[in-house]
């Protein structure tokens, strides 16, 4: 048997988002990634502010279950035991779910959002939804790329050159 030209990545799970694994994905944010690709932007201050620690902890205690008030479910993600970063489904509309996700810088590339995503997309199926939709920006290529390895129609809006124009990506899930 010849080895793989793609190593395995650990293995990968979606871990409900308690309080404890919820102060734990809190320090991986604000460890590891950059507050922007985590939260809205928030205060007066850049980076991570407290408002957007508050956001980021009151985000999560909302987003229980896709049957709830918010509609919406996270998860932390963790890999060979260690917490690296967090995925979602939200409802959007009759028949259809919206996904996101964010890693640690230290744990991209390595193919954890990859199976992430397939996690999420089994469990979107399951819901009974029938499209999974992602939005992201011409600019961020390896969202682009995570997408269309999931199969994503990418929906490019207008051809240019600004990496800030929106992208929306529909992944087919019937």
């Amino acid at each position: 048997m010849s080895p793989s030209a793609e190593p395995m990545p650990a293995p990968v799970r979606l871990v409900d988002v308690s309080d404890a694994v919820l102060e734990q994905l809190l320090t991986v944010a604000i460890q590891d990634a950059d507050a922007d690709e985590v939260t809205p932007p928030l205060g007066s201050a850049a980076g991570w502010n407290s408002e957007r620690i508050s956001w980021f902890r009151e985000y999560h205690h909302a987003a229980a279950g896709l049957d709830g008030p918010a509609q919406q479910k996270s998860w932390a993600i963790s890999c060979d035991g260690k917490l690296v970063g967090s995925i979602r489904l939200k409802r959007t509309g009759e028949g259809t779910l919206e996904t996101g996700i964010w890693l640690g810088r230290s744990f991209r590339g390595q193919g954890i959002a990859r199976e992430a995503l397939r996690l999420v997309i089994g469990r979107a199926a399951a819901s009974g939804a029938a499209v999974l939709e992602a939005d992201t920006t011409a600019g961020n290529t390896a969202a682009l790329v995570l997408l269309r390895s999931a199969g994503a129609l990418l929906d490019e809006g207008h051809a240019s050159g600004d990496a800030a124009v929106p992208v929306k990506a529909r992944i087919p899930l019937r």
